[in-house]
Order: C-alpha cells, then structure tokens, then sequence
C-alpha cells in the first residue's frame, strides 16, 4: 500500500477514536442536561479549535479532519448553550 492510503486509513481511524471519545460526555450531557460540573471556557475552547480544524481540513482537503471536527463542534455548540442556559437559569432564581 501507498503512503497516501496509509494516511488516508490513520486519518479515518483517528477521526473515528476522537469522535468516540467525545461522543459519550455530549450525549450524557445533551440527555440529562446537567451541565454544573462543566467548563464553560474548556467547552468554549474545544468548539473553537472545533471549527478552526474544520477550516484547516476543508482547506488542505483532509476529510477525516473536517468531518471529525464538524461532528465535535457541532456538540461543543449544543453543550455551551445548554450551560449558558441553564447559568442563565441559575442566576434568576438567587
């Protein structure tokens, strides 16, 4: 096999790890909605590299790059305005 199909299969497989890798503490977080014990500048932060990657990978064309980071921003944007939400929601019942 060539160099070019070895890379294309790690991008894949990585790709395939880190989505698996988040996809349990965003879904846990989207079912339950408890949102106290997270970061909100960790998420915030983990959404912009999100997006950054994306634009990294649409422009050297790295396809396992930008779908990866498309599926993970996509999440980061749900759980920071589920935590902003619900801080919101704290804050009036003080």
């Amino acid at each position: 096999m060539t160099t070019a199909v070895w890379t294309e299969i790690f991008g894949w497989a990585a790709s395939l790890c880190m989505i698996l890798g988040y996809m349990p503490q965003a879904l846990h977080t989207m079912r339950t909605r408890k949102t106290d014990d997270l970061s909100l500048t960790a998420w915030c932060f983990m959404g912009l590299g999100s997006i950054f990657f994306v634009v990294n990978g649409l422009l050297m064309w790295n396809l396992p790059l930008a779908v990866t980071n498309m599926i993970t921003g996509c999440c980061s944007i749900i759980i920071i305005c589920m935590k902003l939400y619900n801080d919101s929601k704290k804050r009036k019942q003080k």
